[in-house]
């Protein structure tokens, strides 16, 4: 038997309770998990208080992220005791997620934890710290250095934001940081590493095709009029990687960018990430996040408390992290 938070439809209106449930229960894949931490996302908030069609069958077990050791396993890259962390991969949509005692995975979805990292480190990590590294990887591998100028990072004091910040200004990047809250998070982004705190509203106004040339790059959580003012201010030959579309899908741009200043846009998907970028990936997280980072505002909950959060974190009212320890 394992305890698991299910998401149920009854009368069209989403449900979620705690079950104890037969192991019989578990769908067929390859590897089970006994979880140690999950981690509450936004998205994961949405499907638990069926605000938004997250959930794509019921009954779910909720919870994209996860952390644990191997139980069994039929594949022969993991062992029973592996220590392994996975986001992504339509898990907790899908599959059945990490908000339970046990999961069973596919094991190409699993990466296993680098030494040093603990599984409440990589729920304190999650999806957002680990789509932050693929952006700073794709910066890196697009040949902005720290001696190429300034970095920009849009939504900096959201989850993919902050971590960006750290990472960046860890690699000896100077870093601006874009805020709407400029006296709440100017503290918090500056013990990030940033080397200045901007105005969100200082980009309000609509791009014009080419602006004054200000950033060698930048991450974009925000997308639409955002992205698209910050191509227009992207130097030459610099590039953006764009993850988040917080600030709408649309990007009212024009080619000016591209084709007058060689700026590349550099997509940015964590959920389908191929295997060996992600193990790349963790194992640079364990390396450059410092132990301040771990010392953030964080929340520990159990899986009773997690339709509470669940609601209150898709009202705006969770900062930083949720970590659930199962």
């Amino acid at each position: 038997m394992f305890k698991a938070l299910v998401l149920e439809q009854v009368e069209k209106q989403t449900k979620a309770s705690i079950q104890q449930l037969e192991d019989s229960a578990l769908p067929e894949t390859d590897v089970v998990v006994k979880v140690d931490y999950s981690s509450l996302n936004y998205k994961d908030g949405l499907a638990i208080t069926g605000k938004g069609k997250i959930v794509r069958q019921f009954p779910m077990v909720p919870g994209i992220d996860l952390a644990g050791q191997v139980e069994s396993s039929h594949d022969p890259r993991f062992a029973s005791g592996d220590k392994v962390v996975l986001t992504g991969w339509g898990v907790g949509e899908g599959h059945w997620g990490g908000m339970a005692e046990k999961a069973s995975l596919k094991a190409d979805w699993l990466v296993a934890l680098p030494d040093g990292l603990s599984a409440k480190q990589a729920m304190i990590i999650g999806t957002a710290g680990f789509t932050a590294m693929l952006c700073v990887q794709a910066l890196v591998d697009a040949g902005i250095t720290p001696e190429s100028g300034e970095v920009l990072v849009t939504g900096a004091s959201g989850g993919v934001g902050s971590v960006a910040v750290c990472l960046l200004a860890q690699l000896g990047y100077q870093v601006a940081a874009v805020t709407g809250r400029v006296e709440q998070n100017s503290q918090l982004l500056t013990d990030l590493g940033a080397s200045r705190v901007i105005d969100r509203a200082e980009f309000a106004e609509a791009a014009r095709p080419l602006e004054k040339q200000l950033w060698a790059g930048a991450v974009d959580t925000v997308g639409s009029n955002m992205l698209a003012k910050v191509l227009a201010q992207i130097d030459y030959n610099g590039a953006v990687a764009a993850c988040g579309l917080a600030g709408g899908f649309d990007l009212p741009t024009t080619v000016m960018p591209f084709i007058l200043r060689n700026v590349s846009l550099l997509g940015i998907d964590s959920v389908n990430c191929p295997s060996a970028k992600r193990v790349k990936a963790w194992q640079r997280l364990s390396e450059l996040l410092p132990d301040s980072y771990y010392q953030q505002a964080c929340t520990e909950v159990s899986l009773e408390q997690v339709p509470e959060y669940a609601e209150a974190i898709t009202n705006g009212q969770v900062t930083g992290r949720v970590v659930i320890k199962l």
